[in-house]
């Protein structure tokens, strides 16, 4: 039985903490969860700056911002714990100070001992490119699922009324055993099929979901002259969804993610928070 037991989110001190705390404490008190925040603290990186200056620059500067950037990592850390002991859940905090190049593979290696990482939608701006790639990471990489917020200015979500993005497809699978803990507290559960050319039976469905207690509803959706994300989206809202589930589609070329059309800009457009896995 899927369960939840410890929920990640992604910190980096900036002001998007309070909104990836809110979520993840609301996903923590409604299963019962640990909340643990994973502070991320890029350090400089000695090898790339000695074969750009040749050996020929003195390191004492490099070292100098090393330690400027720890002191400082030691200050958002006494925040951060500040902000995780007014929490009414349980929390912990770990911390990854280490090169830029090594903190995204870190990342994914602390994420997959989490059950769910919470972080804020990737691909929506340009300062954020670099904990883009980081998301991106986690959620191809991890083997667990990652629960997107839209924007930084999104409340903490209620989870009444649930959207299943469904294709016969591994990603769409796993992220439906991802989700079963939201499931099982929500009231209405839609699984939507989006211009299906495949054959399906709804009685095995059903009988799915009834076997891990939750009620299901089916909802064949035509596109018409829409595109796929255009008719979930208006799906979700149509529903009033506090949460899309679907499959993260993509692969890997020269070990950087290229993610299929319907999943960038399913997380690049929409404004209901997002849980996937691949």
């Amino acid at each position: 039985m899927a369960m939840l037991k410890d929920i990640m989110a992604h910190l980096d001190g900036s002001a998007n903490d309070a909104v990836r705390l809110a979520h993840a404490t609301k996903i923590a008190s409604l299963h019962g969860a640990r909340l643990i925040g994973l502070y991320t603290n890029p350090l400089p990186e000695y090898a790339y700056v000695l074969a750009v200056q040749s050996g020929l620059a003195p390191m004492e500067p490099v070292i100098e911002g090393e330690e400027r950037m720890r002191k400082n990592g030691d200050r958002v850390v006494a925040d951060i714990e500040q902000k995780l002991a007014k929490l009414p859940v349980p929390s912990a905090i770990r911390r990854l100070d280490v090169g830029a190049s090594q903190i995204i593979a870190q990342c994914v290696a602390e994420a997959q001992w989490a059950d769910l990482f919470v972080a804020v939608a990737p691909y929506r701006h340009e300062y954020a490119l670099y904990w883009d790639d980081l998301v991106e990471a986690v959620m191809f990489e991890s083997g667990h699922g990652i629960y997107l917020i839209p924007d930084t200015g999104h409340p903490a979500p209620d989870f009444e009324n649930v959207l299943i993005a469904w294709q016969p497809t591994r990603e769409a699978a796993r992220a439906i055993h991802e989700a079963l803990p939201f499931l099982k507290t929500s009231k209405t559960v839609r699984l939507a099929i989006a211009n299906p050319d495949w054959t399906f039976q709804a009685p095995v469905i059903v009988d799915y979901f009834h076997r891990h207690g939750v009620s299901v509803e089916i909802a064949i959706l035509e596109s018409k002259e829409k595109s796929v994300p255009d008719i979930l989206l208006d799906e979700a809202h149509g529903m009033k969804a506090g949460l899309i589930v679907l499959g993260a589609y993509g692969h890997s070329r020269f070990r950087e993610w290229v993610l299929g059309g319907t999943t960038r800009e399913m997380i690049e457009r929409s404004d209901i928070p997002l849980l996937m896995a691949h």
